[in-house]
């Protein structure tokens, strides 16, 4: 993950569900500001919140945001609906300092457990979007694109130093930053560890988010079969042909038990998510095979993966397969 690592985005995101221990007091409401860099993904988070139930406010005043908070709500006696404001630089009315020094006073009131959640990109790869969607930068007028993210990068530096969460989406798909927001902001997400197990092809780059990397491309190809190319590592056939290989079964074996003797380690040591990556050079066949096998084993020994495939459904990831024949010399 390209988050950075102060503060911990666990424990930030974590602080968002806070509702407080004392049970003479009413239930906090959790209030998440989502802010950040224009095309750096916030309609997507909080699209994501919106599917996770949370109540959604876009392109919001902030300076009306403590007006907001005082609006009843449900009764106390229930959990309160989170509560997500998005607001960028195009807002009314945006002052990254009298932002800050609102969410100052707001963090005080015993009734909120208010989160500021950044979303960062590096400046090319937003001119890279921005081109590619051919939208004009709201900063730039009739300057170039660079220059409004320049302008605008400036513009949030207070802010973005001030957030408790910061994830950077630069090395992100969609799916990548859907997952993020799901994984951390998911009231499922506090009952333990969540766990995920994922395939991908290096040749698509490596996966941002994951916490062990295991290259699966010392095991023969199925893609040099010719009646296997065309498959996954999900059909019975390129099962078979992985599982011939003499390498799969010992190296299955030891990854597993290393698997069992972390994942424990690592709840006890209080780490919400763990993310588990098989690569392969496409991500089509063997490392496709391998998570669907390890999920597999690691449901018999009482946990509950998420299975992800990141490329099989990659345009012409078959292509992809660079490797060369075990039989070419050159």
């Amino acid at each position: 993950m390209t988050a950075t690592p102060e503060p911990t985005p666990e424990a930030s995101a974590h602080g968002a569900h806070d509702t407080g221990t004392d049970p003479a007091l009413p239930q906090r409401q959790s209030v998440l500001l989502v802010t950040g860099m224009l095309g750096a993904g916030k309609t997507t988070v909080l699209r994501v919140l919106e599917d996770l139930g949370w109540e959604i406010i876009d392109n919001f005043p902030i300076r009306l945001l403590e007006g907001l908070l005082d609006v009843p709500g449900e009764a106390q006696s229930d959990l309160p609906t989170p509560l997500a404001i998005g607001f960028d630089s195009r807002t009314r009315g945006f002052d990254p300092e009298r932002v800050i020094a609102q969410v100052k006073t707001l963090s005080e009131r015993p009734d909120i457990a208010l989160t500021t959640l950044f979303l960062d990109c590096q400046s090319a790869e937003l001119e890279r979007r921005y081109n590619e969607t051919r939208r004009r930068h709201a900063l730039a007028a009739d300057a170039p694109v660079a220059t409004g993210i320049q302008a605008e990068r400036d513009l949030l530096t207070p802010l973005r130093r001030w957030a408790e969460v910061l994830i950077d989406t630069s090395e992100f798909t969609s799916n990548d930053l859907q997952r993020v927001i799901r994984e951390r902001f998911a009231e499922s997400a506090t009952e333990g560890t969540t766990l995920t197990i994922s395939s991908f092809g290096f040749a698509r780059g490596m996966p941002p988010l994951a916490d062990l990397v295991f290259d699966m491309r010392f095991l023969d190809n199925p893609h040099w079969d010719p009646d296997l190319r065309p498959k996954t590592g999900q059909d019975a056939a390129v099962g078979d042909f992985i599982r011939k290989d003499p390498a799969f079964s010992e190296a299955f074996s030891r990854i597993r038990d290393l698997l069992l003797l972390l994942l424990p380690r690592y709840k006890a040591q209080g780490k919400s998510y763990v993310h588990i990556a098989f690569g392969c050079t496409g991500g089509k066949h063997r490392s496709v095979f391998t998570a669907e096998q390890m999920a597999s084993a690691l449901r018999h020994s009482g946990f509950s993966p998420t299975l992800l495939h990141r490329n099989l459904g990659s345009r012409a990831a078959d292509l992809l397969e660079g490797e060369p024949r075990r039989d070419d010399k050159h």
